[in-house]
């Protein structure tokens, strides 16, 4: 529904309508946002094979005939060696307790780990019901599925959790996944139009692509040293210009995403640029800069800055 203005309104749900909030929480890089993305039916949240790509508590909005579920895709749980690991910890644990349903997705190709069982300690202190997810499945060996199955079997077991096995990349079972967390929650209102997928600015999306670029194509020394700040967008009728800047820690780092001759900056914004376009089904002219401050993921002030900020 559209008022008078062009703006998306609220309905009323009918009779029977379930909603609610899911958080998904795991160790960095087992999957979570490839799967909210893959629930969703788009991309909301940006995916790469390097670890605790996700920094910002991200709401991705899936909306059936009978349902709405908010998603919310957490930081990775880990060990934080700086500020900002310690603040994006922080904020998931404080999604775990904000939330109706906890998904606590593991890599399923491998057994449980201690940090498998440390979330689930973690979880196990809350009142919130919690399904135990195993993701990639289409990776397992078909040799060792029946012991990585149990291990994980044996954590659900223990928090008389209910355990779905599912691949996000190949979709397999995610359905059945999907109808469970359903079933599970109340009946409730749409929080969102029904036409939302996600709850975050348009500007904080266009960031986010800008530094999946970045750790696609960067060695392990500099996707976790990089911020994105989108500083200026401006729109007409045949294009959208972009400025963004990107900050590093070291000169070093930056002298590696500029490259030879501008060779890596050309390809990162290359394709983030492609990107955007989908997002905003047009075209897009994108500028960006590379700026150093040292020092930034063990400073409150620049955190805070650059978006990244403990939330109560």
């Amino acid at each position: 529904m559209v008022d008078s203005l062009g703006f998306s309104t609220i309905p009323a749900a009918p009779d029977g309508f379930r909603s609610g909030f899911v958080g998904i929480v795991g160790r960095p890089n087992v999957g979570k946002s490839t799967l909210m993305n893959y629930l969703i039916g788009q991309k909301v949240a940006i995916t790469s094979p390097v670890a605790q790509t996700t920094r910002n508590r991200l709401r991705g909005i899936l909306t059936t005939a009978t349902a709405q579920i908010i998603f919310v895709d957490t930081p990775g749980i880990h060990k934080p060696h700086h500020e900002l690991g310690k603040v994006l910890v922080h904020n998931a644990r404080m999604a775990i307790a904000s939330v109706d349903l906890v998904l606590f997705v593991v890599d399923g190709s491998v057994p449980a780990g201690r940090g498998d069982r440390f979330i689930a300690e973690l979880l196990a202190q809350q009142d919130t019901p919690v399904y135990l997810g195993m993701n990639k499945i289409d990776l397992r060996d078909d040799d060792d599925a029946e012991a990585i199955a149990n291990s994980y079997r044996a954590i659900a077991d223990e928090q008389g959790w209910p355990l779905l096995e599912f691949s996000a990349v190949t979709g397999d079972q995610v359905p059945d996944l999907q109808t469970q967390l359903i079933q599970n929650l109340e009946t409730g209102p749409y929080y969102y139009p029904p036409d939302l997928v996600t709850d975050q600015p348009e500007r904080f999306i266009m960031g986010e692509l800008i530094r999946e670029q970045v750790l696609y194509h960067t060695r392990e020394e500099v996707p976790h040293s990089v911020a994105v700040a989108i500083e200026r967008v401006e729109e007409d009728e045949k294009i959208t210009r972009i400025l963004a800047t990107v900050h590093v820690e070291r000169d070093s780092q930056k002298g590696i995403l500029i490259g030879k001759k501008g060779s890596m900056m050309k390809a990162i914004g290359s394709g983030a640029r492609e990107q955007m376009q989908k997002v905003i089904m047009g075209k897009v002219y994108l500028e960006i800069f590379v700026k150093v401050q040292p020092k930034w993921r063990q400073s409150r002030t620049r955190l805070a800055e650059l978006g990244y900020q403990r939330e109560d």
